[in-house]
């Protein structure tokens, strides 16, 4: 089972890092990055544009992968916009007065809902973006994959508590 979480945590990841890089690099119709948020960090670690310099993506890729951007951004911006207001909220429950359970656990649900929907449209992107890769290009995707699964994986072993702390 945690192999399966890893693994689909690695996928999750490396559909994000590719998404949030290919949007950074194109950006929307007003030339800035389609999304600032959350993974707009992710740039800063370097796994988005670095994740596409890798691929060596064609002339006529880029092309295509910006035309799939401009086509979803529609689907993306009221669910970036909706998450990014539920954010808002939250810091606003917290920072304004005594801690309501009820409210906060009623907005995180809406916010869960809303990141749920996020992630299938990352997912979505991400899969027609990986439809336009060659085999050399898939190639090195598994290649990245398996490198950060195996990162995660001696991450968690790192985490987890020796026996001498346990007895």
């Amino acid at each position: 089972m945690k192999s399966r979480i890893t693994t689909m945590t690695g996928i999750g990841a490396l559909a994000l890092a590719l998404i949030a890089g290919v949007a950074f690099a194109h950006g929307a119709e007003d030339g800035k990055p389609m999304h600032r948020g959350m993974h707009g960090g992710m740039m800063g670690m370097g796994m988005g544009m670095g994740f596409l310099h890798q691929l060596n993506l064609t002339e006529d890729q880029h092309a295509q992968v910006k035309q799939i951007l401009q086509v979803e951004r529609p689907n993306m911006k009221p669910l970036m916009k909706q998450e990014f207001q539920s954010r808002q909220q939250m810091m606003q429950l917290i920072t304004s007065g005594p801690f309501d359970q009820a409210k906060v656990t009623a907005l995180a649900s809406q916010e869960a809902q809303v990141h749920m929907q996020l992630e299938v449209e990352h997912a979505k992107i991400a899969s027609q973006i990986y439809g336009l890769l060659d085999s050399t290009q898939k190639a090195k995707v598994a290649d990245i994959l398996a490198k950060h699964q195996q990162r995660m994986q001696e991450h968690e072993q790192n985490q987890a508590p020796s026996a001498d702390k346990q007895e």
